[in-house]
């Protein structure tokens, strides 16, 4: 037996989720760079969609896990195309996409 071997059991969806989450939340705290927060949130994102998935498919026969990990997906979809419009709208006035900057949007 393998100890790695998560095929049959709801732990490796939720190793992998935790995986994301750490990373994102990793990638949220310590980038100044607009896009690599958007990535990090992105991140975050994708692991609360693993984890729906894998509590509907171990659960509940239902498919509301995956109905809500589409959504998930359409919110984060959106969220992305007006961050990047954002953020390409502050690059052409400060010429910079570091996060610190944007406090220098107020005036």
């Amino acid at each position: 037996m393998n100890l790695l071997d998560f095929s049959n059991s709801i732990e490796g969806y939720l190793l992998v989720s935790s995986i994301l989450l750490t990373l994102g939340i990793f990638s949220v705290l310590t980038r100044k760079n607009a896009i690599g927060i958007l990535l990090g949130v992105e991140l975050i994102l994708n692991a609360a969609g693993i984890n729906f998935v894998a509590f509907s498919k171990f659960h509940s026969a239902a498919i509301d896990g995956q109905m809500v990990t589409l959504f998930i997906i359409l919110i984060a979809a959106a969220e992305a195309a007006v961050a990047l419009a954002v953020i390409l709208r502050f690059y052409r006035l400060k010429q910079t996409i570091d996060a610190d900057e944007a406090s220098l949007l107020r005036n």
